[in-house]
């Protein structure tokens, strides 16, 4: 493919790009940029060109070795539960925005130990980002098949260099509080993490199905290969050792990283999408190797003999079979993982370079009498010089050293020197006594070694076999050999200097840590770290601050980069926070953690103490002081927490005797209601019973005619009386759970078939027709019968009460499944009101609502019917319908059960 059209391709990218990163930014809360997913996919930045070349290269060359880049992250992400969210917490409540933040925060806000850190990153990672630049340019002239040029305007790594350097710039510095969120950036990268893993399997399934017949075929041909066996094994004890420090090495990476901590700490939105990470991570890493062994060995096959970089394999396998096609896709795959890198690189390296280095040790005068609007220009401004300054200076480096090495060689390089900030990094979340005097120290002497194991060799350049330093030593002392120090002779450069610059590193941190003590600063952010969830939601309370200090005179600082609206906002919130009256006028301990940590992610944490620390007079405290007011602050947490713990117990108890009142209320409501029902209807049958003996009494000249009336009234006031007695004893009964019922199984189309024939007369005599539709089945259930007929009489009953006046009609039919039967009693007379479905099982209810006239019975069938029916395990309910008549249904197990015996 030529030059021009591959340029055209790459600008159309780009700008697609650009395109997501600016609708991202306009949808930051939008859930296709805010959620697990896009976060677990911006963690994937840490594959890159060293990734998607190297790692096939390196198989190519050395087989298995490429594998413990990707075992190391692997075998964390687990804890990452632990520690990820761990350092997430601490960065959210500080306010912080990069890793020289993080650890000299942790040290008393240490300016030096933050520009250490940021020298250490600049030094490590600048090489890295070179290299990206050497793939780019690499792979640009393998697919255009042209030849390098020495002239950088011939040159399209120059040009892509600028436009990766404009897109950072814009979309990485839109923010002056840098711990802000760029969903623009992360959605981007994100997105380039998905395509250039498609596109590696798209090539990996090219290469085993179709330029060959599956992973057998590939493996029985590369098995002929010479070293095959070798190669493919991690082989001895020597070979087992490197491959730990490797891993080891690539553990620290996936923490360390500028890139990994900011897409992983700076950018997470919510603790929540860790648990998707590391799951999704890891599974992204094992799916991308899984065809890095057969384009790696599939190149050794097509290729044997000739002398070609077995990093670019995967675009000579697809070029060699004319599918341009696919050596684009390939190359497109390449430069994304390239470009992620470099931005997120570009931005997080700038961030430090400006808030560590060019702010506290440069202009950090001119910013305390500036206005808030030149002060966020000049910030801004101070981090885009820093993103062109080092992709430029990158790219300086890329013309000048990198060209001669491989991808995975400078890669590693760059990783032991990141690995340098391991033990002063992890130390600070797990370690109280670690000091800064101890960070710096072990910093220092691990980077020194570094320095010398491995920068001298590959700036003086390790393939140059003739170099005396390399081969002798400094003065032909064997024991200084720089690949074979103090006669370690049996690992490889990298693992070695992993060895022997973290062993220094780790010892005099610990040494120098439990020697010589830190001041109270550190100490108090030692036990805000560690403690880190004791202090979460009121961290302030933890700061520990002695002096004199105005809330006007700090408020003046925070206008001077906040601005007016914001700054008053801010004070708002910590003054509801706190309860503190807005009239004080002396600031606080909490106060001044709460200002330095709105200034921290302007101008990085030393700088904003620098600037507090102009306007306040603070007292020396000494460490046992520090101590006591911590443990203090401990109790007074814990006596917190437990008094908020007692405080919702409390309420909870408090809701519970609310309820349980209100309950006791509505049954005393009942029970007077319930008693002057029943007043009312046996005052009724009593009364006519009286009125009708008196007249028997008083008056012996009734005709005979008569008198036999009175005494049949009688009569049947008696036997209405003692129905009304047996059923408020059922219900009684029922309800305190003394009714027994007595299990049987039975035949329910009898049962019903005996209660119609006692209802048949009266349903003749009032013209209704009673229709069973399931008479002639057998249908067999577990109930006690003679009070499933109660239930049934009553329900009849009703239905022949309430049924049409005109042809009226109940129908009855039976539903069987395999729990339970179904049995349906239809009448066509009026319909039962929504409002009224669940109110007529209630006792009464009929003469509780005066506003439906009271037909003739005693309110208690229906409640009783449903006494009896969930005694049985079943139910009872009536369905409305939405025309005329209503429908009562009721069902009974068909097994039997325990509890029901």
């Amino acid at each position: 493919m030529n030059s021009i059209g591959l340029l055209v391709i790459l600008a159309i990218y780009l700008s697609i790009l650009f395109y997501i990163a600016h609708w991202s930014e306009k949808k930051s809360h939008s859930k296709w940029t805010n959620n697990p997913y896009v976060y677990s996919f911006s963690l994937a930045v840490y594959c890159t060109a060293w990734t998607y070349y190297g790692s096939i290269g390196v198989a190519a060359d050395s087989g298995l070795g490429y594998l413990p880049i990707y075992v190391g992250p692997i075998l964390i992400i687990p804890v990452w539960m632990i520690i990820l969210k761990k350092i997430i917490r601490i960065s959210r409540v500080n306010k912080i925005s990069s890793i020289a933040d993080f650890i000299s925060l942790r040290y008393g806000n240490s300016r030096f130990l933050g520009a250490l850190v940021t020298i250490i990153c600049i030094i490590g990672i600048l090489p890295y980002i070179s290299l990206q630049l050497k793939s780019i340019s690499d792979t640009f002239h393998i697919v255009t098949k042209t030849q390098s040029s020495d002239n950088i305007f011939a040159d399209t790594t120059t040009y892509v260099c600028l436009a990766l350097s404009l897109f950072a710039s814009y979309y990485g510095t839109r923010y002056v509080d840098a711990s802000e969120k760029r969903r623009g950036i992360v959605t981007a990268v994100a997105m380039e993490s998905i395509l250039k893993l498609v596109f590696f399997i798209i090539i990996g399934v090219y290469v085993t199905y179709f330029v060959f017949d599956g992973f057998d075929d590939i493996y029985q041909k590369a098995a002929l290969l010479k070293d095959f066996d070798k190669k493919n094994s991690i082989g001895g004890i020597t070979n087992a050792i490197n491959w730990f420090f490797l891993s080891i090495l690539s553990m620290f990476a996936i923490f360390l990283l500028p890139r990994q901590f900011h897409t992983a700490i700076v950018e997470n939105n919510k603790e929540s999408h860790v648990h998707t990470a590391i799951w999704l991570f890891p599974l992204y890493l094992l799916i991308f190797n899984l065809f890095v062994f057969p384009i790696a060995w599939g190149g050794n096959i097509l290729f044997e003999g000739k002398n070609f970089n077995s990093d670019t394999y995967s675009l000579l396998i697809p070029q060699l079979f004319n599918n341009n096609t696919l050596t684009v896709i390939v190359f497109l795959g390449g430069f994304s993982a390239a470009i992620s890198m470099i931005i997120v690189s570009s931005i997080a390296l700038a961030t430090m370079l400006s808030n560590n280095l060019l702010i506290p040790y440069g202009f950090i005068g001119a910013l305390e009498n500036s206005s808030q609007q030149k002060n966020s220009k000049r910030i801004i401004n101070s981090r885009k010089i820093g993103i062109f300054s080092l992709v430029i200076l990158a790219y300086v480096i890329y013309r000048i050293f990198i060209l001669d090495y491989s991808l995975v060689s400078i890669g590693l390089v760059s990783f032991v020197v990141i690995a340098q900030l391991a033990p002063a990094f992890f130390g600070a979340i797990f370690w109280r006594r670690g000091s800064k005097k101890g960070a710096v120290t072990g910093i220092i002497l691990g980077f020194i070694i570094c320095f010398y194991t491995l920068l001298i060799p590959y700036a003086i350049g390790i393939t140059k076999s003739t170099s005396l330093f390399i081969q002798n030593g400094p003065w032909e002392i064997a024991l200084l050999k720089p690949f074979q120090l103090f006669g370690l002779d049996y690992l490889d450069p990298i693992p070695h200097a992993v060895f022997w610059s973290l062993l220094i590193n780790f010892l005099s941190y610990f040494a120098i840590s439990v020697s010589f003590k830190g001041n109270y600063r550190e100490r108090n952010y030692a036990e805000m770290y560690v403690d880190i969830d004791k202090y979460i939601t009121n961290h302030e309370d933890a700061f520990i601050w002695k002096g004199t200090a105005y809330i006007s005179d700090i408020q003046k600082v925070l206008l001077r980069f906040l601005g007016e609206e914001r700054t008053k906002r801010a004070l708002t919130i910590f003054n509801l926070k706190y309860n503190i009256d807005k009239d004080v006028t002396t600031a606080d301990a909490r106060f001044i953690k709460f200002a330095e940590n709105l200034l921290t992610g302007h101008i990085g944490t030393a700088s904003a103490k620098i600037l507090i620390s102009s306007v306040v007079q603070e007292d020396k405290i000494s460490l046992p002081e520090v101590l006591r007011i911590l443990e203090e602050s401990k109790e007074n947490i814990i006596i917190n927490r437990k008094l908020t713990d007692t405080s919702n117990e409390l309420k909870k108890i408090s809701e519970q005797l609310k309820n349980a009142n209100q309950e006791l209320v509505n049954k005393d409501i009942q029970k007077d209601e319930f008693l002057d029902t029943v007043t009312h209807e046996l005052r009724t049958p009593i009364t006519a019973i009286r009125a009708a003996s008196e007249i028997l009494h008083d008056d012996d000249d009734i005709p005979e005619e008569l008198r036999k009336q009175f005494l049949q009234n009688i009569i049947s006031e008696s036997d209405r009386l003692n129905r009304l007695i047996d059923k408020i004893l059922d219900l009684e009964k029922f309800e305190t759970g003394k009714q027994k019922i007595y299990l049987s199984k039975n035949n329910i189309i009898k049962t019903i078939q005996k209660t119609i024939e006692s209802v048949n007369q009266l349903a003749k005599n009032k013209g209704i027709a009673i229709e069973f539709k399931d008479s002639s089945k057998e249908i067999r259930a577990f109930y006690d019968e003679e009070r499933i007929v109660q239930v049934i009489h009553n329900l009849l009953s009703n239905a022949i009460k309430f049924c049409s006046e005109t042809a009226g009609k109940i129908t009855i039919s039976i539903l069987e499944n395999d729990t339970n039967i179904e049995v349906k009693i239809y009448n066509n007379g009026k319909t039962i009101k929504i409002e009224d479905a669940d109110a007529i099982f209630d006792k009464f209810y009929q003469s509780r609502n005066q506003n439906i006239k009271k037909p003739i019975g005693s309110g208690l069938g229906l409640a009783i019917c449903k006494q009896i029916v969930e005694h049985h395990k079943g139910s009872i309910w009536t369905e409305i319908n939405k025309t005329e008549g209503a429908t009562f249904i009721f069902t009974l197990p068909n097994y039997i059960t325990t509890e029901n015996n």
